[in-house]
């Protein structure tokens, strides 16, 4: 396999190009307390690039937006506003709004949730629908494209965007790193995953480094978060359909948050995974479970690492 060797040159870098995050979350640095930090809520079906029928394989697809099946009808405005309103009373302090169908109703979300003083308002929106966005006071707009010469011309455009979800393949971020490109907005590098451990050319154990103190208790990606899909699905994870905690149709925040299944998943450590337990770097390397059970059919799979043990 051909490594793409990483050093503190390169660390630093990322912190000159404004590179947030590369192929994970980013918060899978931060420290977790077994407690909510943040909500997902998908507003719709969506219409991104990535369809559930072909398999989501993107390294950051959870904030991105895709396209999903419902399963039902989808919750309603006044719905989505009351769940926005409990989740303003929490301690948590994150709110992604993504996968929307309609661009006015996501605006009035967003706005909606603004007037709440919740603390970090994200709200991902595709570039192509850009030109219909205003800036939007205590909304953090982050503008997703795929990373070509015309987007990056039309982001730079974009003075009033919090920053950019770049989808890409392996050879756009190889380039990147060889070229030293510098960005002059804040980064979200998205990879863009083969189907298997064969077609991966970059050095996975490099893109998944993390530095968290509390992995070893907590799952760096999945915990703290809490996921509502546009029919009202409460999920762990926006990429992981199957795994439902609960339904938040008929159920608040605070009822989703007394669900054993979603604490237990936020705790979900390498420890569980039969393949990572023995591995040395198991507390400083993340990884994606929803990329993992798409290419294994195992919510334990392991088909992204070549020091399986």
């Amino acid at each position: 396999m051909e490594n793409v060797e990483v050093t503190g040159v390169v660390d630093q870098l990322f912190e000159e190009s404004r590179i947030i995050s590369v192929a994970k979350p980013p918060w899978v640095n931060r420290e977790h307390r077994g407690k909510l930090e943040r909500l997902i809520l998908q507003i719709g079906r969506g219409k991104g690039n990535f369809s559930e029928l072909d398999g989501i394989r993107r390294s950051i697809g959870c904030i991105g937006n895709n396209r999903f099946f419902l399963r039902r009808e989808p919750m309603d405005e006044e719905r989505f506003k009351k769940l926005i309103h409990e989740f303003s009373k929490t301690s948590a302090d994150e709110l992604y709004l993504t996968n929307y169908d309609d661009l006015d109703l996501l605006i009035r979300l967003a706005a909606y949730a603004s007037s709440l003083e919740i603390e970090d308002i994200y709200m991902v929106v595709r570039i192509e629908d850009m030109n219909k966005v205003p800036p939007m006071e205590g909304v953090n707009i982050v503008v997703e494209a795929d990373y070509n010469d015309e987007n990056l011309k039309r982001l730079e455009a974009l003075d009033y965007m919090h920053s950019a979800l770049l989808l890409m393949e392996q050879k756009d971020y190889e380039e990147i790193l060889r070229r030293g490109v510098r960005f002059p907005f804040d980064v979200y590098i998205d990879i863009i995953y083969p189907r298997t451990l064969m077609g991966l050319k970059l050095n996975p154990i490099e893109l998944r480094r993390i530095d968290n103190p509390t992995s070893i208790k907590y799952s760096p990606c999945l915990s703290g978060t809490l996921t509502i899909a546009a029919d009202g699905y409460a999920l762990i994870c926006p990429l992981m359909r199957k795994f439902i905690v609960g339904d938040a149709k008929k159920e608040g925040i605070r009822a989703l948050l007394r669900k054993t299944r979603l604490k237990n998943f936020w705790r979900l450590t390498k420890d569980m995974v039969e393949g990572c337990s023995k591995c040395p770097f198991k507390y400083v390397c993340h990884d994606c479970r929803a990329l993992e059970y798409q290419a294994t059919g195992d919510l334990f799979g392991l088909e992204y690492c070549p020091l399986e043990l």
